[in-house]
């Protein structure tokens, strides 16, 4: 049975590179303001037509309250039979700096053994992985013996809204006794690996205001209020010199106890320039899995070509907080805030806005899914599988906790440090896609034997 599986999803890969192709080519960024709506809705018509030829007979799309698409496609479990939810997204990062692309964005190109492309690893890979693995066993005939329900929602980059919502309120449609949220990676190519903890997040955008309108800098600089070095000096404050996360009431010494991050390995997956300090005085593991750990992912302050002798009336910055489980988002929301506030200079008018919040998440360590999972994918990589943190977000498990609290939720996934997610360049090994697919068929096969007995 192991060899046959394995050998069916070797047979599919050049289907799966054919099939990763078509979903890299749909401009799928949820966000108007940058995309055409209808990029995602190819994308979602698409997963759900490949999902029911591969044999889940009901398939539905289902608009949610964020006006994306989540696609739903489920096989019954047969009597007395655990149900498995298969978890993914196929809404993209938008490409951020076309110009620092080495291969065109949206076509799939083989470089160097790797797959590059957006959304190759995040998350069209993992959506391309399950894919796969129940083509691979449909192709030797065998009939599940799961229930398998696929939810790929369409907006996971933007916050996950509209599925966050959704969940509670089917909670029947989409109940399971396991969950196998298929959107992290593995610690490195080649070594499986359990995502055991994520961090929450809050994003934000805080603006700061001083004049009605810009004055010129040399009749008015020196005692103008300028809102842009307001803004620089309060972001300022968020870090010490050591570069350690320092919001009043956020915790920042916290240690993790898991798997260790070598920094230099640390050091090459982040793409760290020779002679340039890691910042924080803790391990790389500990600042990226166990603290806090804030980010200024945007900022509105006039371009330097054609930027005029000006003092700014007004300037912003979005904010991206994540924080490790043991924190609320309503604590790390209050302390940012408040912190911001006080730290404005000169009576400068602050304003804080809330974009999106999520918790923080610590998954189960036991359970017969994961014993099952872990099994199986000991067998696809021929060695022992590992644990890990994130210090990414992923909202919907704590939805998915709160609405199932009997199912194992476990994170698995395509990626690897050097898929350079959210970022150009990014890519897969379909050694990953392989491995990983041929594990999940393996699992469905084995957890649905081993609770039937």
């Amino acid at each position: 049975m192991s060899d046959d599986l394995r050998t069916a999803v070797t047979r599919l890969m050049p289907r799966a590179k054919a099939d990763l192709t078509e979903l890299v080519s749909y401009r799928s960024v949820a966000d108007a303001r940058q995309f055409p709506p209808e990029e995602c809705r190819k994308a979602a018509d698409w997963v759900a037509g490949a999902f029911g030829e591969a044999g889940l007979t009901d398939v539905a799309l289902h608009e949610t309250v964020d006006g994306s698409t989540t696609v739903i496609a489920r096989h019954p479990a047969p009597p007395g039979a655990p149900t498995v939810l298969l978890y993914c997204h196929y809404d993209v990062q938008p490409p951020l700096d076309d110009d620092a692309w080495q291969t065109p964005v949206w076509e799939l190109t083989e470089k160097d053994g790797r797959w590059y492309g957006r959304g190759a690893a995040d998350c069209k890979g993992n959506i391309v992985m399950h894919l796969t693995a129940l083509r691979a066993l449909r192709a030797l005939g065998h009939d599940l013996p799961v229930g398998v329900t696929l939810v790929a929602e369409g907006s996971e980059e933007q916050g996950s809204a509209g599925l966050q919502a959704f969940v509670p309120e089917n909670a029947e449609l989409l109940r399971a006794d396991a969950v196998v949220i298929a959107d992290t990676g593995n610690f490195e190519v080649g070594v499986p690996t359990f995502t055991d903890t994520m961090r929450g997040g809050v994003n934000v955008v805080v603006t700061v205001s001083t004049l009605k309108a810009a004055v010129h800098s040399g009749s008015f600089g020196g005692a103008a209020p300028d809102a842009l070095a307001a803004l620089i000096h309060m972001l300022a404050t968020l870090r010490d010199d050591k570069g350690n996360t320092t919001i009043r009431g956020l915790p920042g010494d916290q240690t993790w106890s898991g798997v260790d991050y070598p920094a230099e390995q640390f050091r090459k997956d982040a793409g760290v320039l020779d002679g340039v300090r890691l910042i924080g005085d803790g391990s790389p593991a500990d600042m990226v899995w166990a603290r806090p750990a804030i980010t200024v992912i945007g900022l509105d302050a006039p371009p330097v070509v054609g930027s005029a002798a000006a003092i700014q009336p007004s300037a912003r910055a979005r904010l991206n907080l994540r924080f490790p489980p043991g924190i609320t988002p309503d604590a790390a929301l209050r302390a940012l805030t408040e912190h911001l506030e006080a730290a404005a200079p000169w009576g400068a008018k602050v304003t804080v806005e809330l974009e999106a919040a999520g918790s923080a998440f610590r998954s189960a360590a036991g359970g017969p899914a994961r014993t099952a999972l872990s099994a199986a994918l000991r067998e696809a990589y021929g060695r022992e599988p590992i644990a890990q943190g994130s210090g990414a977000s992923i909202p919907l498990c704590n939805v998915l906790a709160e609405t199932y609290p009997e199912a194992e939720i476990m994170l698995i996934g395509v990626e690897d440090p050097e898929s350079r997610i959210h970022a150009p360049n990014e890519s897969v090994d379909p050694a990953e896609i392989e491995h990983l697919a041929f594990a999940e068929a393996l699992f469905l096969t084995s957890y649905g034997r081993s609770s039937n007995r």
